[in-house]
């Protein structure tokens, strides 16, 4: 469905022609977990298989928490994960006739948003090829800024300059002026994907601690006695609370 708006700096060289329209994609799944689960990731996927053919497992916890005697054990349900992941990806970009991308910026000690009033200031000024800037800001996660004018026909001759000098403090800095490019998906497909290494449990009632039972459920499913095997990570969300798990491009 809709997905969260993300500003991003492509950097390289394009050398091969046919490389120009391609994309490539590294998924990072946001998976909610209700209250009562956990997630436990096996070191080999033959466990994990293994323990959702068995669906569900009795865990023997530690009765020193307990009231009553028949509370020591639990039984829970092992299920497969699956996500959604982008198998094909198709974006139309545009270029901005208002904005230019300024990258290169001198690392001087001094705050963003003092950088940013010095930029404003020079490109503000028509004898530096600028106008009157209408907003300012540093894309996210990099050093580039975005400087937006507030009149057409600023932004062509500035980006066939490609660099200029911009006076900051008591020396003066180049920097590269760039095409500002904003994109809209245009098309998006998805399948789903079942996670080869991690397992959902469910079922988890809250008769202990959170680091009790995480401590209870790591035991009894490393066990290869009970089908377990070496585990990798394990993360449990109690009864009345929520969590959310992230997933990320297996490269083990």
């Amino acid at each position: 469905s809709a997905l969260p708006e993300k500003k991003m700096i492509f950097q390289g060289l394009t050398v091969n022609k046919e490389d120009m329209n391609k994309l490539m994609l590294t998924p990072q799944i946001h998976y909610p977990l209700p209250g009562g689960t956990a997630l436990i990731t096996f070191e080999e996927a033959k466990v994990a298989q293994r323990i959702i053919e068995m669906r569900e497992h009795t865990v023997e916890l530690s009765c020193g928490e307990l009231d009553e005697l028949d509370q020591c054990r639990v039984r829970v349900q092992a299920v497969p994960v699956e996500i959604l992941l982008p198998s094909a990806l198709e974006i139309r970009l545009t270029q901005s006739s208002r904005s230019i991308l300024v990258s290169e910026l001198p690392s001087l000690g001094i705050s963003k948003e003092a950088l940013l009033d010095k930029l404003e200031l020079f490109f503000s000024k028509t004898k530096n090829g600028g106008s009157e800037v209408e907003s300012r800001e540093f894309l996210e996660d990099s050093d580039q800024v975005v400087l937006t004018f507030t009149e057409d026909g600023v932004v062509e001759p500035l980006i066939e300059r490609g660099h200029t000098q911009v006076p900051i403090g008591k020396g003066k800095y180049q920097v590269k002026i760039s095409p500002c490019m904003s994109g809209d998906i245009s098309n998006l497909q998805l399948q789903p994907s079942r996670c080869p290494r991690t397992v959902l449990l469910l079922g988890i009632p809250d008769v202990l601690s959170e680091e009790s039972m995480r401590d209870a459920l790591e035991i009894h499913f490393q066990k290869g006695s009970r089908g377990g095997g070496e585990v990798d990570a394990l993360a449990y969300v109690p009864a009345g609370r929520t969590g959310v798990a992230v997933f990320v491009e297996d490269t083990g």
